[in-house]
């Protein structure tokens, strides 16, 4: 088997030959009625020990634009090939890359989506996060060639992979299978590990919000045939019908209701206690110091497991798990009902890169001061000066403005449709990241 891995493809050829071959053996990812969980390998070749694969190119000095000049991509970015969905169960940012979007190879340039995949991942690599890939609709028409997915792997460096802590791949085919098999040398176990392969939607959901998803309607049609060609009755997920029954929340309910609910059943409070609750303890000062924090993610079983003490009213203790306490936060922000900055300011906030920075202070103030509901102002006003103090211990903490508002922005602000466009991340972080930095200027009230 070792020699197979050294073979070399010229950057023109395509796997169809491979892809026949396997088939042949009866390796069928498709008809594999169970997900076979994490990839665990035996191998711990670095990629400097990598097999040679002529592609033509060196795919070390693969040509970027310099990082000073913004780049269009307008032309990649229509297609909806990459969303950005919100948070997982374990409170990562999730990214997603449906194959179904690709279009046709003569129209795209593949060195343009490769930039562009960089660029939105910039956004997210300094926290963890997790990469959802939908492989159902890759075809001959728009398969990437070989090549370009090895410039891709490697020239997702270090910095991409060290987050990166689970990557789907949804609907495996043998494609997969082989190019998994070609670039087995120089993929390191660790990152192998991180790989998990997910045969049906359904298995996705003790790792995801799935409504938080917008899933294409072609995969969700492919899981369905899937399913009834395996002969299993399972409830497909689905994106939330509008007409759909909620069962009323309990008195104590904080997750996944209004703050309006929680301000009426908490003696008129304005702050939810779950948020005065982590913002005393992440206010510690060892809490504050601490590397990474609101970056690095938190046991899935605890989170849970605390959010429901919550919502029946029990007392809560963080045993000095300072990332527990600060998903908790996140994720109270995430799922209430209506963002913090409301549907109604989300057009405006999503306009803030087009200001001039002459205006952008003025807009600002109007937007928060005079827009901005009461009770929000005031919420808002206590997480922003408490995040103030996050920032004050930068040097240990490496929380800047600019990376608390990565993690926060997505968290404050989103469209009412419940998904995040890649083109609307950057004027909320930049919005996200002026409230930060002018803090004192701005809550004057």
């Amino acid at each position: 088997m070792e020699a197979d891995y050294q073979t070399k493809l010229s950057p023109s050829r395509t796997l169809t030959d491979m892809e026949e071959k396997t088939e042949a053996s009866g390796l069928d990812y498709l008809e594999s009625p169970v997900s076979d969980g994490t990839i665990e390998e035996n191998f711990e070749e670095e990629l400097v020990n990598a097999p040679v694969i002529a592609t033509g190119v060196d795919s070390l000095s693969y040509p970027f634009v310099d990082d000073e000049m913004e780049e269009d991509f307008s032309e990649v970015a229509k297609y909806g090939i990459v969303e950005v969905v919100g948070d997982d169960t374990y409170g990562r940012k999730v990214i997603v890359v449906s194959a179904c979007k690709l279009p046709g190879n003569k129209v795209l340039d593949h060195a343009l989506l490769l930039r562009y995949l960089m660029y939105t991942l910039d956004k997210f690599v300094e926290e963890d996060y997790s990469l959802v890939y939908f492989h159902y609709g890759l075809t001959s028409k728009n398969k990437p060639p070989l090549s370009w997915l090895w410039q891709a792997y490697r020239a997702f460096d270090r910095k991409y992979k060290k987050n990166l802590k689970a990557l789907y791949l949804v609907h495996p085919t043998n494609f997969i299978r082989v190019v998994w098999q070609i670039f087995r040398a120089a993929i390191s176990a660790k990152f192998g590990r991180k790989v998990m392969y997910v045969n049906y939607l359904h298995e996705l959901k003790q790792h995801l919000h799935l409504d938080q998803i917008s899933i294409p309607q072609p995969v969700l049609e492919h899981d369905e045939r899937l399913l009834q060609k395996t002969s299993r009755v399972v409830q497909l997920p689905s994106v939330p019908q509008q007409n759909a029954k909620f069962h009323t929340p309990i008195q104590t309910q904080q997750f996944g209701v209004s703050l309006q609910f929680i301000k009426d059943n908490n003696n008129g409070e304005v702050i939810p206690p779950v948020v005065r609750q982590c913002v005393e303890f992440l206010s510690q000062p060892d809490a504050l110091e601490t590397e990474g924090l609101f970056r690095r993610s938190a046991s899935v079983q605890l989170v849970k497991e605390l959010q429901s003490k919550y919502n029946q009213g029990q007392p809560v203790d963080f045993h000095g798990d300072v990332h527990l306490a600060a998903v908790l936060l996140k994720t109270f922000l995430r799922e209430l009902e209506e963002p913090l900055m409301t549907f109604d300011l989300y057009d405006e906030i999503t306009q803030f890169q087009s200001m001039s920075k002459e205006e952008r202070p003025r807009q600002v103030k109007i937007l928060i001061l005079e827009k901005l509901p009461e009770d929000n102002y005031q919420i808002l006003k206590y997480i922003v000066q408490f995040l103030s103090k996050v920032m004050d211990r930068s040097d240990l903490n490496k929380m800047t403005s600019s990376n608390l508002a990565v993690v926060f922005g997505p968290n404050l602000v989103w469209a009412q449709a419940g998904q995040l466009s890649l083109s609307a991340i950057g004027p909320i972080n930049m919005f996200t990241d002026f409230v930060l930095t002018h803090q004192d200027q701005i809550f004057i009230i």
